[in-house]
C-alpha cells in the first residue's frame, strides 16, 4: 500500500534543546506528586468522574516506565485511556513520545485533550507542562513553493493555476498561507481551508523536495522548521506510527531524544509500519522522473530512464497480477535496468544550481530519480525478507504497479523500537482469542517474556492482568541478555455488554461465496433493517457487496434513507447518518475502524462475512506460508488473527456509551461451530449471543419503538 502523504515523515534530523519545563528531581522535591493525585486533579479539572479502569491503567503505565518494562493495555471504549497514559507521561522527568495511527486522534490529543489536561494539572505539577505535535514536512505549507512557484512535469517553475474549482482552492490556500505567515500561525494542514489532496500538493513539499532551511530564502519563516524547533523543547511529543517507525526502525533521527513511547491505537502499529516500509514502482513514475530530469542532466542519462520505463512496461505486460515468487526473468531484467538508469541520473545532477528557483526544480527532479532508484534497487535485490507483487491498474491511475513490502515487521520492531525504549501499547483491541499473545508476537514480544503485574498497591486493582509467570515474581529489566520483559493488562470497560448488546449469528444462512451477496443474505439484511427502522451501520467485505446491499434496501424499503460509502465524503455521510435515525450507512474497511456514532443513530451493525484476507492477497498469503514453514499454524496466526482484529473493531462500533443498546448481526454461519470460531468469538465484546432470528427482530423492534 502507498504511504499516506499526510503521514509522510521528514527525513532530516531534529535539533535537540533543553525542555521548556523540566520536572524537578523527585529526590530534591519536598513531596513529589503521585499518579493518583495528578489523575484526581485532572479528572476534577475536566469535570469528569473517577473510573477504576483509568486509575489501574495510569498506575500500571507509571510502573512500566519506572521498571523499564513494556506494557500492553487493553482499555475499552469509555475507559478514558488518554488520561490513563498522559498523566504518568507528564510525571516522567524526561521526554515522552505518543504515537497514534490516525491524524484524527493526533488532532484530538493536541487540540483538545492535552490543553485541557495541562491547565487542570498545572497547580499540582508546579507548572504547565509543554507539548506539541510533530508531523511530516508535507503537512506544513511551504512558503518557497507558494511564493516562487511549483515545478511542473518538465521541472519548470510556474505560478500558473489549475483551471476551475481547483484553481480557486489553490488561491484560497495561498491566501491562507500568507495570513498564517503574517500572524505567526502554524501553517498546519489541519487548520487550512477545505481542499483536495492534489490542491494541497500545490502549496507543500516532501522532505526530499525541500531545499533545507539554510538554502531557502524563506528558511527563517518556515512553518516546518518552527514546528521542529518547538518539538525539540517540548516535554511530550505527539506524532504518528509512520514517523516513529522511520526514527526507531530505519534509524533516521526524526524525533528528539526519548526513552519512553506510548503507542495508542496499537492494534494498527504492525500494519502502519508495513505501510511505511512498502515501496512502489510504475513505468509512469519512471517516465515522469525522466521528464523532470531532462532540464538538469545530460540527454544520455534521460534516455536510459526512458528505455528503462519501456522495458518495465513490456515486462509487466507479460506477467499476471499476483505475487512474483520467483521473480520472472523479464521483470528482474527490467528492474536492473531501471535501478542502473536511475543511479546514473541521480549522479548526473549538478552539485549546485545558479538560482533558488532552478534549485527547487532540480531538487524535486533529483528526488523523483532517487525514489525510482530506491524502489528499483530494493526490488532487484530479491531479499527473502521482502514480498514482491504486481497490481493491475488503469492507465489514468498510473498503470500497472510493482510493490514490495517486508515479510514481517516484528523483528525490526523488536530490534529498533523495543530494544532502546520502554514502550506502552494501548488500544481497545489488543486481546485476540482472549489473550495478548497474538498481538504481542506481531509487535516483537515473546510469550515467555511476559511478567506478572506488580502488586495492587503499585499498579492498581480491579483489573485483569492476564499474566503468566515467565520467571520470578517481580523480575524486571532483562534486556541485557536480549530479553524484552512485558506485562499485559486488561482494564475492562464501563459498558455492560451482556445487557447492552446482542451478538446474532445467522447460522441458517448459506456460507458466503465468491460471487458476493446472494438473495438469502439480501433478504436477511432487509428483515433486520426493517425491524430496526434504519439505524443500521453495514460493514461489508467489498465495495460491490456494499453497493448491492444499498441498492436492494433502497428498492425494498423505500421509506428509509440508505447511504453508501462513495456517495459523498465520509464526514458528510457520517453527519447525515447521525442526523436522521431512519438512515442506513453501508461501506467497507473505512467504516470498520474509527467511526464513532453513539446514541440511537446506530442500533444495528451488520457484518456480511468474517473478514479473512483474500486467499490471493500477496502479502498475507506469503506471511501465512512463512508461518507454516516455521512450524506455526499459518491460518490461525495470520488469517484468523487478521479477521479477529477486524471483527472486534467492527463490533465495537455498536456500543459507544453506557446508554447504547443494539445488535451486532454477523451473516456468516462460520462464526458458529467451526474450529476457529471460539478464537474469533472470544475476541469480540462479551455480548449476549443468539442464533434465533425471531428474538433479534423482536429486540430491534422494541428498540426502534417510539
Amino acid at each position: 500500500m502507498p504511504v499516506d502523504p499526510a503521514l509522510e515523515p521528514d527525513l532530516a534530523p531534529l535539533p535537540d534543546a533543553p525542555l521548556e519545563d523540566p520536572v524537578a528531581d523527585p529526590g530534591t522535591a519536598t513531596e513529589a506528586p503521585t499518579v493518583r493525585a495528578v489523575l484526581e486533579a485532572a479528572v476534577a479539572g475536566l469535570g469528569g468522574q473517577e473510573r477504576p479502569g483509568q486509575v489501574a491503567m495510569a498506575e500500571a503505565v507509571a510502573a512500566a516506565i519506572r521498571d523499564h518494562t513494556h506494557l500492553l493495555v487493553q482499555a475499552g471504549t469509555g475507559t478514558g485511556k488518554s488520561l490513563g497514559y498522559l498523566v504518568p507521561a507528564l510525571l516522567h522527568p524526561e521526554r515522552v513520545v505518543v504515537a497514534t495511527a490516525t491524524l484524527a486522534l493526533q488532532h484530538q490529543l493536541v487540540e483538545r485533550d492535552l490543553p485541557a489536561l495541562a491547565d487542570a494539572v498545572a497547580e499540582v505539577l508546579g507548572g504547565r507542562p509543554s507539548f506539541t505535535v510533530l508531523k511530516g514536512r508535507s503537512n506544513y505549507a511551504c512558503l518557497h513553493r507558494v511564493r516562487e512557484g511549483v515545478p511542473d512535469d518538465q521541472g519548470t517553475l510556474a505560478l500558473t493555476l489549475p483551471a476551475g474549482s481547483l484553481g480557486s482552492e489553490v488561491v484560497a490556500l495561498r491566501e491562507w498561507v500568507e495570513e498564517q505567515a503574517s500572524s505567526g500561525g502554524t501553517g498546519d494542514r489541519d487548520h487550512a481551508p477545505r481542499h483536495a489532496e492534489r490542491v494541497w500538493r500545490q502549496v507543500s513539499v516532501s522532505a526530499r523536495e525541500c531545499l533545507g532551511a539554510s538554502s531557502c530564502s524563506f528558511g527563517d519563516e518556515c512553518f516546518a522548521e518552527r514546528a521542529r524547533d518547538k518539538a525539540a523543547r517540548s516535554r511530550l511529543i505527539v506524532t504518528n506510527h509512520s514517523m516513529l517507525a522511520i526514527d526507531a526502525i530505519d534509524g533516521v533521527p526524526m524525533i528528539p531524544d526519548y526513552s519512553v513511547v506510548v503507542v495508542d491505537e496499537a492494534h494498527e502499529l504492525a500494519s502502519r509500519v508495513t505501510q511505511a516500509s512498502t515501496d512502489e514502482l510504475t513505468p509512469t513514475q519512471v517516465e515522469r522522473a525522466a521528464k523532470r530530469a531532462s532540464r538538469h542532466v545530460e540527454d544520455a542519462a534521460v534516455d536510459q530512464l526512458y528505455e528503462a520505463a519501456d522495458a518495465l512496461t513490456d515486462a509487466l505486460a507479460t506477467c499476471r497480477a499476483a505475487r512474483l515468487d520467483p521473480v520472472p526473468d523479464d521483470i528482474a531484467t527490467a528492474l536492473a535496468l531501471t535501478r542502473d538508469a536511475a543511479r546514473e541520473a541521480v549522479s548526473a545532477f549538478p552539485k549546485e544550481s545558479p538560482d533558488s528557483g532552478d534549485a527547487a526544480a532540480a531538487k524535486q527532479a533529483r528526488a523523483w530519480c532517487q525514489e525510482v532508484f530506491d524502489a528499483a534497487e530494493r526490488m532487484a535485490a530479491g531479499s527473502s525478507r521482502d514480498v514482491l507483487w504486481k497490481t493491475e491498474r488503469e492507465r489514468q491511475r498510473g498503470g500497472d504497479m510493482l510493490s514490495v513490502a517486508p515479510l514481517d515487521v516484528w523483528g525490526p520492531l523488536r530490534d529498533g523500537l523495543l530494544a532502546d525504549n520502554t514502550v506502552v501499547f494501548t488500544s481497545a483491541t489488543l486481546k485476540l482469542g482472549g489473550d495478548f499473545d497474538a498481538v504481542a508476537s506481531g509487535l516483537g514480544l515473546r510469550a515467555d517474556e511476559r511478567r506478572p503485574l506488580p502488586p495492587a498497591d503499585e499498579a492498581g486493582s480491579g483489573a485483569d492482568s492476564d499474566a503468566r509467570d515467565g520467571g520470578e515474581d517481580g523480575a524486571e529489566d532483562e534486556t541485557e541478555d536480549g530479553r524484552q520483559p512485558w506485562r499485559g493488562l486488561d482494564v475492562g470497560s464501563p459498558f455492560d455488554y451482556p445487557r447492552q448488546g446482542i451478538l446474532y449469528v445467522a447460522r441458517h444462512l448459506p456460507r458466503p461465496g465468491r460471487d458476493g451477496l446472494g438473495e438469502a443474505q439480501v433478504a436477511e439484511i432487509a428483515d433486520l433493517v426493517d425491524a430496526a427502522e434504519g439505524r443500521t451501520l453495514g460493514l461489508f467485505s467489498s465495495r460491490r457487496a456494499a453497493e448491492t446491499a444499498a441498492e436492494a434496501i433502497r428498492e425494498r424499503l423505500p421509506h428509509l434513507t440508505v447511504l453508501a460509502q462513495g456517495d459523498a465524503q465520509l464526514p458528510d455521510l457520517t453527519a447525515q447518518f447521525v442526523g436522521d435515525p431512519h438512515t442506513c450507512l453501508f461501506g467497507t474497511l473505512g467504516l470498520w475502524q474509527g467511526l464513532d456514532v453513539p446514541g440511537d443513530t446506530c442500533q444495528l451493525v451488520i457484518i456480511d462475512r468474517i473478514p479473512f484476507p483474500r486467499p490471493d492477497d500477496p502479502l498475507m498469503s506469503a506471511r501465512q506460508q512463512a508461518a507454516d514453514r516455521a512450524g506455526r499454524n499459518g491460518f490461525l496466526s495470520v488469517a484468523a488473527t487478521h479477521a479477529a482484529l477486524l471483527l472486534a473493531q467492527g463490533s465495537g462500533r455498536l456500543i459507544r456509551t453506557t446508554t447504547d443498546r443494539g445488535v451486532v448481526a454477523v451473516l456468516d454461519p462460520r462464526l458458529q461451530g467451526m474450529g476457529y470460531s471460539g478464537f474469533l468469538r472470544s475476541s469480540l465484546p462479551p455480548m449476549w449471543s443468539t442464533t434465533d432470528k425471531a428474538t433479534v427482530l423482536a429486540a430491534l423492534r422494541r428498540l426502534s419503538a417510539p
